[in-house]
Protein backbone atom coordinates (compact mmCIF):
# COMPACT_ATOMS: atom_id res chain seq x y z
CA UNK A 1 0.00 0.00 0.00
CA UNK A 2 1.11 3.72 -1.34
CA UNK A 3 0.27 6.05 1.07
CA UNK A 4 0.74 9.71 0.36
CA UNK A 5 0.84 12.91 2.17
CA UNK A 6 -1.37 16.50 0.26
CA UNK A 7 -1.04 19.75 1.27
CA UNK A 8 -2.90 22.47 -1.17
CA UNK A 9 -4.82 25.32 -0.14
CA UNK A 10 -8.15 24.45 0.11
CA UNK A 11 -9.74 21.26 0.07
CA UNK A 12 -10.77 21.32 -4.28
CA UNK A 13 -7.18 21.54 -4.81
CA UNK A 14 -5.91 18.91 -2.05
CA UNK A 15 -9.12 16.46 -3.89
CA UNK A 16 -7.30 17.41 -7.61
CA UNK A 17 -3.47 16.64 -6.13
CA UNK A 18 -4.44 13.50 -4.96
CA UNK A 19 -6.24 12.36 -8.43
CA UNK A 20 -3.02 13.35 -10.33
CA UNK A 21 -0.92 11.92 -7.89
CA UNK A 22 -2.43 8.43 -7.07
CA UNK A 23 -4.97 8.33 -9.40
CA UNK A 24 -9.61 7.66 -9.45
CA UNK A 25 -8.56 5.10 -6.94
CA UNK A 26 -6.96 6.38 -4.09
CA UNK A 27 -8.71 6.66 -0.54
CA UNK A 28 -8.43 9.19 1.76
CA UNK A 29 -6.94 7.76 5.11
CA UNK A 30 -7.52 11.65 6.88
CA UNK A 31 -7.87 15.58 6.52
CA UNK A 32 -7.02 18.17 9.03
CA UNK A 33 -6.72 21.80 8.47
CA UNK A 34 -3.04 23.23 8.44
CA UNK A 35 -1.70 26.72 8.18
CA UNK A 36 -2.53 28.11 5.13
CA UNK A 37 -4.68 24.97 3.72
CA UNK A 38 -5.57 21.61 4.33
CA UNK A 39 -3.45 18.32 4.81
CA UNK A 40 -4.76 15.08 3.66
CA UNK A 41 -3.60 11.46 3.95
CA UNK A 42 -4.27 9.47 1.13
CA UNK A 43 -3.34 5.77 -0.26
CA UNK A 44 -3.27 3.72 -3.22
CA UNK A 45 -3.46 -0.37 -3.44
CA UNK A 46 -5.52 -0.14 -0.19
CA UNK A 47 -5.65 -3.66 1.73
CA UNK A 48 -9.63 -4.19 1.90
CA UNK A 49 -8.42 -7.69 3.35
CA UNK A 50 -7.20 -5.91 6.45
CA UNK A 51 -10.65 -5.53 7.54
CA UNK A 52 -11.89 -8.98 6.71
CA UNK A 53 -12.98 -11.19 9.41
CA UNK A 54 -10.93 -12.88 11.13
CA UNK A 55 -11.46 -15.83 13.32
CA UNK A 56 -11.59 -15.55 17.21
CA UNK A 57 -8.30 -16.75 18.88
CA UNK A 58 -8.62 -20.19 20.23
CA UNK A 59 -10.11 -20.36 23.98
CA UNK A 60 -7.24 -20.00 26.67
CA UNK A 61 -5.73 -23.40 27.32
CA UNK A 62 -4.89 -24.42 31.58
CA UNK A 63 -2.24 -26.05 31.87
CA UNK A 64 -2.11 -28.21 35.25
CA UNK A 65 0.36 -30.83 36.02
CA UNK A 66 -1.18 -34.33 35.87
CA UNK A 67 0.88 -37.47 38.63
CA UNK A 68 0.60 -40.40 36.91
CA UNK A 69 -1.45 -42.54 39.08
CA UNK A 70 0.59 -45.82 40.41
CA UNK A 71 -1.06 -49.58 40.74
CA UNK A 72 -1.35 -49.60 44.33
CA UNK A 73 -2.92 -46.21 44.82
CA UNK A 74 -6.68 -45.85 44.42
CA UNK A 75 -8.36 -42.56 43.30
CA UNK A 76 -8.67 -39.86 45.89
CA UNK A 77 -12.48 -38.98 46.39
CA UNK A 78 -13.24 -36.04 44.82
CA UNK A 79 -13.59 -32.70 47.44
CA UNK A 80 -15.72 -29.76 47.07
CA UNK A 81 -12.36 -27.53 46.14
CA UNK A 82 -11.61 -29.95 43.44
CA UNK A 83 -15.17 -30.00 41.81
CA UNK A 84 -15.12 -26.56 42.17
CA UNK A 85 -11.68 -26.20 39.95
CA UNK A 86 -13.03 -28.34 37.97
CA UNK A 87 -16.12 -26.70 37.34
CA UNK A 88 -13.93 -23.73 36.47
CA UNK A 89 -11.55 -24.94 34.49
CA UNK A 90 -14.71 -26.53 32.20
CA UNK A 91 -16.51 -22.80 32.13
CA UNK A 92 -13.58 -21.46 30.56
CA UNK A 93 -13.08 -24.27 28.12
CA UNK A 94 -16.24 -23.03 27.01
CA UNK A 95 -16.03 -19.48 27.68
CA UNK A 96 -16.35 -17.95 23.81
CA UNK A 97 -14.59 -15.04 22.98
CA UNK A 98 -17.16 -12.20 22.04
CA UNK A 99 -16.71 -11.26 18.57
CA UNK A 100 -16.21 -7.58 18.05
CA UNK A 101 -18.93 -5.58 16.37
CA UNK A 102 -17.09 -3.88 13.08
CA UNK A 103 -19.37 -1.12 14.07
CA UNK A 104 -17.61 -0.52 17.21
CA UNK A 105 -14.06 -0.95 15.47
CA UNK A 106 -11.96 1.81 16.70
CA UNK A 107 -10.38 1.64 13.34
CA UNK A 108 -13.77 2.16 11.64
CA UNK A 109 -15.17 4.72 13.90
CA UNK A 110 -12.22 6.59 13.68
CA UNK A 111 -12.83 6.85 9.72
CA UNK A 112 -16.01 7.40 9.86
CA UNK A 113 -15.18 10.59 11.66
CA UNK A 114 -12.89 11.96 9.40
CA UNK A 115 -14.89 11.27 6.66
CA UNK A 116 -17.60 13.19 8.45
CA UNK A 117 -15.15 16.12 8.92
CA UNK A 118 -14.10 15.38 5.43
CA UNK A 119 -17.47 15.87 4.19
CA UNK A 120 -18.31 19.12 6.56
CA UNK A 121 -15.01 20.78 4.79
CA UNK A 122 -16.16 20.04 1.07
CA UNK A 123 -19.89 21.48 1.79
CA UNK A 124 -18.55 24.48 3.69
CA UNK A 125 -16.25 25.26 0.58
CA UNK A 126 -18.75 24.14 -2.01
CA UNK A 127 -21.07 26.50 -0.07
CA UNK A 128 -18.74 28.85 -0.06
CA UNK A 129 -17.98 28.71 -3.64
CA UNK A 130 -22.07 28.88 -4.22
CA UNK A 131 -21.96 32.17 -2.46
CA UNK A 132 -19.14 33.66 -4.32
CA UNK A 133 -19.93 32.65 -8.01
CA UNK A 134 -24.04 34.72 -6.67
CA UNK A 135 -22.31 38.03 -6.05
CA UNK A 136 -19.57 37.43 -9.14
CA UNK A 137 -22.22 36.68 -11.77
CA UNK A 138 -25.22 37.71 -10.19
CA UNK A 139 -24.90 40.11 -7.39
CA UNK A 140 -28.85 41.15 -7.47
CA UNK A 141 -29.78 37.76 -6.86
CA UNK A 142 -27.41 37.38 -3.76
CA UNK A 143 -29.15 40.85 -2.32
CA UNK A 144 -32.14 39.46 -3.21
CA UNK A 145 -31.68 36.17 -1.57
CA UNK A 146 -30.15 38.39 1.81
CA UNK A 147 -33.68 39.99 1.85
CA UNK A 148 -36.00 37.02 1.75
CA UNK A 149 -33.38 35.56 4.38
CA UNK A 150 -34.46 38.57 6.45
CA UNK A 151 -38.17 37.29 6.68
CA UNK A 152 -37.17 33.99 7.94
CA UNK A 153 -38.16 32.47 4.99
CA UNK A 154 -36.65 28.98 4.81
CA UNK A 155 -33.29 29.03 2.91
CA UNK A 156 -34.89 25.97 -0.07
CA UNK A 157 -37.85 28.40 -0.71
CA UNK A 158 -35.81 31.79 -0.70
CA UNK A 159 -33.63 29.87 -3.17
CA UNK A 160 -36.40 28.86 -5.17
CA UNK A 161 -38.32 32.11 -5.31
CA UNK A 162 -34.66 33.58 -6.91
CA UNK A 163 -34.92 31.32 -9.44
CA UNK A 164 -38.05 32.16 -10.38
CA UNK A 165 -37.33 36.03 -10.54
CA UNK A 166 -34.08 35.40 -12.64
CA UNK A 167 -35.33 37.26 -15.72
CA UNK A 168 -36.47 40.44 -13.81
CA UNK A 169 -34.66 43.43 -15.01
CA UNK A 170 -33.83 45.23 -11.49
CA UNK A 171 -33.51 44.46 -8.22
CA UNK A 172 -36.62 46.40 -7.16
CA UNK A 173 -38.64 44.57 -9.76
CA UNK A 174 -37.11 41.19 -8.51
CA UNK A 175 -38.43 41.85 -4.95
CA UNK A 176 -41.65 42.65 -6.18
CA UNK A 177 -41.80 39.31 -8.13
CA UNK A 178 -40.31 37.59 -5.26
CA UNK A 179 -42.78 38.54 -3.01
CA UNK A 180 -46.03 37.68 -5.57
CA UNK A 181 -44.82 34.05 -6.12
CA UNK A 182 -44.23 33.73 -2.28
CA UNK A 183 -47.77 34.79 -2.18
CA UNK A 184 -48.67 32.37 -5.05
CA UNK A 185 -47.12 29.18 -3.03
CA UNK A 186 -49.63 29.50 -0.16
CA UNK A 187 -53.26 28.39 -0.35
CA UNK A 188 -56.13 30.14 1.09
CA UNK A 189 -59.81 28.49 1.22
CA UNK A 190 -61.81 31.84 1.23
CA UNK A 191 -64.97 32.26 3.76
CA UNK A 192 -67.30 29.20 1.65
CA UNK A 193 -66.08 26.82 4.04
CA UNK A 194 -67.77 28.38 6.95
CA UNK A 195 -70.92 29.87 5.22
CA UNK A 196 -71.79 26.61 4.04
CA UNK A 197 -72.39 25.92 7.89
CA UNK A 198 -72.05 22.33 8.65
CA UNK A 199 -69.72 20.84 12.15
CA UNK A 200 -66.15 22.31 12.94
CA UNK A 201 -64.12 21.51 15.52
CA UNK A 202 -61.21 23.79 16.35
CA UNK A 203 -57.99 21.63 17.38
CA UNK A 204 -54.69 22.60 18.25
CA UNK A 205 -51.75 23.05 21.00
CA UNK A 206 -52.19 24.59 23.95
CA UNK A 207 -52.23 28.59 24.25
CA UNK A 208 -53.17 29.50 20.73
CA UNK A 209 -56.26 31.08 21.24
CA UNK A 210 -58.97 28.37 20.62
CA UNK A 211 -61.76 29.56 22.57
CA UNK A 212 -61.72 33.15 21.72
CA UNK A 213 -61.15 32.09 17.87
CA UNK A 214 -64.92 30.19 18.29
CA UNK A 215 -66.34 33.25 19.74
CA UNK A 216 -65.39 35.14 16.78
CA UNK A 217 -66.49 32.35 14.22
CA UNK A 218 -69.74 32.73 15.58
CA UNK A 219 -70.01 36.43 16.34
CA UNK A 220 -68.67 36.26 12.06
CA UNK A 221 -71.75 33.87 11.35
CA UNK A 222 -74.40 35.37 13.80
CA UNK A 223 -74.10 38.97 12.56
CA UNK A 224 -74.82 37.52 8.82
CA UNK A 225 -77.33 34.62 9.32
CA UNK A 226 -78.48 35.50 13.27
CA UNK A 227 -77.51 33.62 16.30
CA UNK A 228 -81.04 30.90 15.99
CA UNK A 229 -78.33 29.23 13.27
CA UNK A 230 -75.41 28.52 15.46
CA UNK A 231 -74.27 26.51 18.47
CA UNK A 232 -71.41 25.97 20.67
CA UNK A 233 -69.89 22.90 22.31
CA UNK A 234 -67.15 22.82 24.63
CA UNK A 235 -64.80 19.12 25.18
CA UNK A 236 -62.24 21.34 26.87
CA UNK A 237 -62.34 19.46 30.46
CA UNK A 238 -58.52 19.85 31.07
CA UNK A 239 -57.74 23.83 31.33
CA UNK A 240 -59.34 25.61 34.76
CA UNK A 241 -62.23 27.80 33.58
CA UNK A 242 -62.41 26.71 30.06
CA UNK A 243 -66.22 25.94 30.05
CA UNK A 244 -66.38 29.21 31.47
CA UNK A 245 -65.15 31.49 29.06
CA UNK A 246 -67.20 29.62 26.20
CA UNK A 247 -70.50 29.84 28.50
CA UNK A 248 -69.80 33.62 28.82
CA UNK A 249 -68.91 34.24 25.29
CA UNK A 250 -72.29 32.20 24.83
CA UNK A 251 -74.50 33.99 26.37
CA UNK A 252 -73.10 37.79 25.11
CA UNK A 253 -74.03 35.98 21.91
CA UNK A 254 -77.08 34.30 22.63
CA UNK A 255 -76.76 30.97 21.28
CA UNK A 256 -76.57 27.56 22.89
CA UNK A 257 -73.46 26.11 24.37
CA UNK A 258 -73.47 22.25 25.67
CA UNK A 259 -70.35 20.53 27.12
CA UNK A 260 -69.34 16.40 26.13
CA UNK A 261 -66.73 15.14 27.95
CA UNK A 262 -66.47 11.54 26.20
CA UNK A 263 -67.35 10.66 21.85
CA UNK A 264 -71.10 9.31 23.27
CA UNK A 265 -72.14 12.64 25.18
CA UNK A 266 -70.49 13.97 22.16
CA UNK A 267 -72.70 12.48 19.79
CA UNK A 268 -76.12 12.81 22.02
CA UNK A 269 -74.98 16.54 21.94
CA UNK A 270 -74.87 16.65 18.28
CA UNK A 271 -78.08 14.84 17.55
CA UNK A 272 -79.81 17.53 20.02
CA UNK A 273 -78.54 20.06 17.52
CA UNK A 274 -79.28 19.03 14.16
CA UNK A 275 -81.80 21.95 13.65
CA UNK A 276 -78.51 24.41 13.41
CA UNK A 277 -76.73 25.50 10.31
CA UNK A 278 -73.79 26.06 12.24
CA UNK A 279 -72.02 24.07 15.03
CA UNK A 280 -68.96 25.04 16.76
CA UNK A 281 -66.74 22.67 18.90
CA UNK A 282 -64.08 24.17 21.24
CA UNK A 283 -61.75 21.34 21.86
CA UNK A 284 -58.61 20.60 24.79
CA UNK A 285 -55.59 22.15 23.61
CA UNK A 286 -52.37 19.49 23.92
CA UNK A 287 -48.91 19.57 23.04
CA UNK A 288 -47.93 17.68 19.87
CA UNK A 289 -45.91 15.26 22.44
CA UNK A 290 -48.74 14.58 24.66
CA UNK A 291 -49.78 11.14 24.97
CA UNK A 292 -53.40 11.97 25.12
CA UNK A 293 -53.59 13.60 22.08
CA UNK A 294 -54.71 10.58 19.98
CA UNK A 295 -57.23 10.36 22.12
CA UNK A 296 -58.99 13.67 22.67
CA UNK A 297 -58.43 13.70 18.26
CA UNK A 298 -60.77 10.04 18.15
CA UNK A 299 -63.16 11.37 20.42
CA UNK A 300 -64.06 13.52 17.24
CA UNK A 301 -64.47 10.69 14.84
CA UNK A 302 -68.37 10.61 15.90
CA UNK A 303 -70.38 8.45 13.07
CA UNK A 304 -72.29 9.81 10.92
CA UNK A 305 -72.00 13.44 12.15
CA UNK A 306 -69.62 14.78 9.68
CA UNK A 307 -67.08 16.61 12.12
CA UNK A 308 -64.82 19.07 10.06
CA UNK A 309 -61.88 20.33 11.61
CA UNK A 310 -59.59 23.24 11.71
CA UNK A 311 -55.90 23.46 13.32
CA UNK A 312 -55.62 26.45 15.01
CA UNK A 313 -51.59 27.66 15.07
CA UNK A 314 -49.78 30.80 16.58
CA UNK A 315 -47.77 33.03 14.47
CA UNK A 316 -45.11 33.15 17.24
CA UNK A 317 -44.12 29.99 17.17
CA UNK A 318 -40.90 28.73 15.24
CA UNK A 319 -40.76 26.70 12.61
CA UNK A 320 -39.73 23.47 13.71
CA UNK A 321 -42.79 23.72 16.04
CA UNK A 322 -45.15 24.55 13.85
CA UNK A 323 -43.48 21.57 11.47
CA UNK A 324 -44.25 18.69 14.47
CA UNK A 325 -47.54 20.26 15.14
CA UNK A 326 -49.29 20.46 11.84
CA UNK A 327 -47.67 16.68 11.32
CA UNK A 328 -49.10 15.42 15.06
CA UNK A 329 -52.63 16.64 14.32
CA UNK A 330 -52.78 15.52 10.68
CA UNK A 331 -54.68 12.14 11.90
CA UNK A 332 -57.73 14.67 12.34
CA UNK A 333 -57.18 15.83 8.73
CA UNK A 334 -57.95 19.29 8.89
CA UNK A 335 -59.29 20.97 6.38
CA UNK A 336 -57.49 24.15 6.78
CA UNK A 337 -55.55 26.24 9.23
CA UNK A 338 -56.31 29.26 11.71
CA UNK A 339 -53.44 31.36 11.80
CA UNK A 340 -53.84 33.63 15.24
CA UNK A 341 -51.50 35.85 17.13
CA UNK A 342 -50.47 37.54 13.95
CA UNK A 343 -50.13 40.65 15.95
CA UNK A 344 -47.75 38.71 18.95
CA UNK A 345 -45.16 37.76 16.26
CA UNK A 346 -42.00 39.73 15.25
CA UNK A 347 -41.70 37.51 12.34
CA UNK A 348 -44.11 35.23 9.80
CA UNK A 349 -41.54 33.77 7.67
CA UNK A 350 -41.93 30.55 9.70
CA UNK A 351 -45.28 29.98 10.10
CA UNK A 352 -46.05 30.92 5.65
CA UNK A 353 -42.94 28.49 5.37
CA UNK A 354 -44.85 25.77 7.66
CA UNK A 355 -48.07 26.51 5.47
CA UNK A 356 -46.32 25.86 2.14
CA UNK A 357 -43.88 22.93 2.85
CA UNK A 358 -47.00 20.96 4.72
CA UNK A 359 -49.54 22.80 1.80
CA UNK A 360 -52.14 23.91 4.55
CA UNK A 361 -54.48 25.60 3.30
CA UNK A 362 -55.19 29.22 5.19
CA UNK A 363 -58.99 30.40 6.14
CA UNK A 364 -58.74 32.47 9.19
CA UNK A 365 -56.02 34.94 10.42
CA UNK A 366 -56.47 36.45 14.16
CA UNK A 367 -54.62 39.69 15.00
CA UNK A 368 -56.12 40.44 18.70
CA UNK A 369 -58.47 39.95 21.10
CA UNK A 370 -61.47 41.74 19.92
CA UNK A 371 -64.46 39.85 19.34
CA UNK A 372 -65.14 39.64 16.09
CA UNK A 373 -63.17 42.09 14.61
CA UNK A 374 -59.93 41.03 14.85
CA UNK A 375 -60.87 38.02 13.03
CA UNK A 376 -60.35 38.38 8.90
CA UNK A 377 -60.25 36.49 6.15
CA UNK A 378 -56.80 35.03 4.76
CA UNK A 379 -55.43 36.54 1.98
CA UNK A 380 -52.18 35.73 1.28
CA UNK A 381 -50.61 39.00 -0.20
CA UNK A 382 -51.99 40.75 2.96
CA UNK A 383 -50.10 38.29 5.00
CA UNK A 384 -47.07 38.50 2.66
CA UNK A 385 -47.44 42.05 3.22
CA UNK A 386 -47.51 41.67 7.10
CA UNK A 387 -44.65 39.70 7.24
CA UNK A 388 -42.52 42.01 5.01
CA UNK A 389 -43.32 44.67 7.67
CA UNK A 390 -42.73 42.68 10.68
CA UNK A 391 -38.89 42.38 9.53
CA UNK A 392 -36.74 45.66 10.33
CA UNK A 393 -33.98 44.34 8.08
CA UNK A 394 -31.70 44.88 10.82
CA UNK A 395 -29.49 42.48 12.41
CA UNK A 396 -29.05 40.60 8.92
CA UNK A 397 -27.11 37.28 8.67
CA UNK A 398 -23.94 37.13 8.10
CA UNK A 399 -21.94 36.03 4.78
CA UNK A 400 -21.22 33.06 6.27
CA UNK A 401 -24.55 31.96 7.05
CA UNK A 402 -26.01 32.91 3.92
CA UNK A 403 -23.53 30.86 2.05
CA UNK A 404 -24.02 27.95 4.36
CA UNK A 405 -28.12 28.17 4.04
CA UNK A 406 -27.52 28.83 0.20
CA UNK A 407 -25.55 25.24 -0.17
CA UNK A 408 -27.69 23.43 1.89
CA UNK A 409 -30.70 24.28 0.33
CA UNK A 410 -29.41 23.73 -3.17
CA UNK A 411 -27.94 20.34 -1.94
CA UNK A 412 -31.21 19.57 -0.50
CA UNK A 413 -32.95 20.43 -4.11
CA UNK A 414 -30.39 18.08 -5.57
CA UNK A 415 -30.43 15.40 -3.56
Amino acid sequence: MKIKRIFAPDIRQALRQVRETLGSDAVILSNKKVDGGVELMAAIDYDAAAFADEPPPPAQSVSHKVRPLHQEERPVAPTRERDSKVASVTELKEQVVPKVEWSQDPVLVEMRQEMKALRRMMENELSGLSWREMADHKPENRDLFRKLMELSITPDICCELVELVSDATNADQAWRKALYHLAAKMETVGDDLLEQGGVFALIGPTGVGKTTTVAKLAARFALRHGTHQIALISTDNYRIGAQEQLNTYARILDVPVRTASTREELAVALNGLTGKRLVLIDTAGMSQRDVRLSEQLSMLDVAGQGVRSFLTLSAATDYSSLIQTIGAFGTARPEACILTKVDETGSLGGALSALIHKALPLAFVADGQKVPEDLHLARSHTLVSKAVACSTGEGGYSDEYLALALGGARANAHG
